[in-house]
This record gives C-alpha cells, structure tokens and sequence, in this order.
C-alpha cells in the first residue's frame, strides 16, 4: 500500500528536512511505503485532499474541520499543548500593547487560515474596524517578519514556534504586543479512509515517540516535546471552539 502524507504549510520552513527524516523513521516503523509531499500553500493543499491525494496529515486546526467532517478523517494524535500565536512589531516602534494601534495599520501575515483568525481575534481590543487594517500577504513566516523589520509593515502575525525559530539577532529587534492563550486551538495527525485498519498502530507510534532518545531527537526537531492521543470527541470539540470564534 502507498501512502500520501503531507504537513500543514504552517511550519517554519527550517524545519523541512526534519518532516523528512520523520517520515523515513515513519516508514521504516510502519513497514509500509509513504510519499510525504510537502505543498507551498494552503491552497494548493486542500485541492490535494478535495481530489483524494492525501491519505494522512498533520492538519493545522481549521482544515481539521474539512477533513473530518466532509472527508471522513480520524483523528489520532496531536501535540501536549495549543498552537499558540504572536503579534509583534519592530521594537522600535510605538506600539506597547494592541490597544496603541490605529486605523491604517499594516498587517504582514501568510495564508495560514488558523494563525490569521486568531490574531484578528487579538486584535479586536484596539477596536479598529477591519476595513482600516491594510494586509500585506506574504509567503513565509520569515518575510512576515522582514517585512515588519523593514517598516513595510506595523505588525505581523505569526505562531509561536515559527517565532521562536527565528534567530536571536531578529527577534532582539522584534516587540511581542500579545500572545494568545486558547490552549486547546491545536494541529492533529489525521488519517482517512484506507488507513483506518492501521489507526492504533500509528497512534502508538505517534504517541510513544518521546519515550526513546532518537524519538525525542525527532520530536525536537519538529518543535514539539510529545504528541497525546486524540479521540474524535477532542477534534469535534475543537472545530466548535473554532466555529464559534468565526462567527
């Protein structure tokens, strides 16, 4: 049986080469053959899933909604904690807190749709209506940061981990205006149809990597300390949260 996994394009790009090295360790433990295509965007992702391409992923929390209500995926695994996210600013600049911007403000972000949603929800304190917020879209989370370095922007959006990624030297010029703190916003290992046989034996894997060094040595390479095993109840509740929050 061939296997089409994919990520999330969430992800610091850096850390493309530790996906592979996963994916290798994942084959090798499965006994199974899997192609990890790694897509530049969301779009061209979820076009991917819509023509059945994707058999598993590690699913940012709003395409989880997607997957497992329209295309019969199952979750299995996520990370300990919540994708949390940042927005910053240069630290030369004015700004201290949300409440100090002003209408006109230059966003600079990517198109990851769960990172976008939350900073807007971050930054409805400066009460700025969101026809006065100028977005500047970019490709990587590291442009987002030029961009805002480089005043072609005020503020950016970006998650925790990318921004934590970023080396010392940047973000020493970089300000932190708000972090959020939904806890359980969060991205899953999801499998679909053909591998649902296999879902407690991936599960195990998933979750019992952080119990040897070269599985911690993996981990940390991916960001992440140790994944939980997720139920369907968790994913469902999740995509509520979300629905929610979007409204």
């Amino acid at each position: 049986m061939n296997v089409n996994f994919t990520v999330s394009p969430s992800f610091p790009t850096e850390r493309i080469t530790d996906w592979y090295i996963f994916n290798t360790w994942l084959q090798r433990a499965l006994s199974m053959s899997i192609h990890l295509e790694l897509y530049d965007d969301f779009g061209s992702q979820r076009k991917a899933i819509l023509e059945g391409q994707v058999d598993m992923i590690y699913a940012n929390p709003f395409d989880a909604s997607l997957l497992v209500r329209e295309r019969n995926f199952q979750a299995i695994a996520g990370p300990e904690s919540g994708d949390e996210m940042v927005v910053f600013t240069a630290a030369e600049k004015p700004f201290q807190s949300i409440t100090d911007l002003r209408p006109g403000v230059r966003l600079s972000c990517t198109d990851d749709p769960s990172v976008n949603t939350v900073g807007r929800i971050l930054l409805e304190p400066a009460d700025i209506d969101p026809a006065d917020i100028v977005t500047l879209p970019t490709d990587t989370y590291i442009q987002v940061a030029r961009m805002v370095l480089r005043d072609n922007a005020d503020i950016g959006f970006m998650p925790v981990d990318a921004f934590e990624a970023l080396s010392g030297i940047i973000r020493r010029d970089l300000h932190v205006l708000v972090t959020s703190q939904l806890h359980v916003i969060h991205h899953s290992f999801l499998i679909g149809p053909a591998l649902l046989d296999s879902r407690e034996k991936i599960a195990e894997l998933l979750v019992t990597l952080h119990e040897t060094e070269k599985g911690g040595s993996l981990l940390a390479g991916l960001g992440c300390n140790r994944w939980r095993r997720l139920e369907h109840e968790d994913v469902e509740l999740m995509i509520d949260i979300i629905s929610t929050l979007t409204q």
